[in-house]
């Protein structure tokens, strides 16, 4: 999927969301359509569904998704993620989304995005 396949009704759907952010200390809701404006996002596929972050489509290739929590309604997805894009220090290059899905379209959209460290469990304490 892409962006510039999109019809004008669902690109307006996602200009008018905002999201949350908190990335390298700058806070608060942005708007998509700056991200739009901005950037060059693009859809990612994860486990068959389409998903737009707010982050240039060049980032695509350092991205790992690391944990994917589908609700229960499957409407709404949180993602933990490592980008390497700018720090290949594992500590430093993680990220947690919140998508949800837009209605009437087929796919999600990230709401919320924010600078997560990666933490290791320790061995033998949580189940897999």
């Amino acid at each position: 999927m892409k962006l510039s396949n999109l019809s004008l009704t669902a690109l307006e759907k996602i200009k008018v969301v905002r999201w949350d952010r908190i990335i390298e200390k700058h806070e608060g809701p942005e708007e998509w359509e700056s991200v739009l404006r901005y950037y060059d996002p693009e859809f990612m596929e994860v486990e068959g569904r389409w998903i737009l972050l707010p982050i240039d489509c060049s980032s695509h290739a350092n991205i790992t998704i690391l944990r994917t929590i589908w609700s229960e309604s499957g409407h709404s997805v949180t993602l933990f993620l490592k980008d390497t894009t700018y720090d290949d220090d594992p500590f430093f290059s993680g990220f947690m989304a919140v998508c949800d899905k837009i209605k009437d379209e087929n796919f999600f959209l990230a709401i919320v995005y924010h600078e997560w460290f990666i933490i290791e469990p320790a061995k033998g304490i949580f189940e897999s």
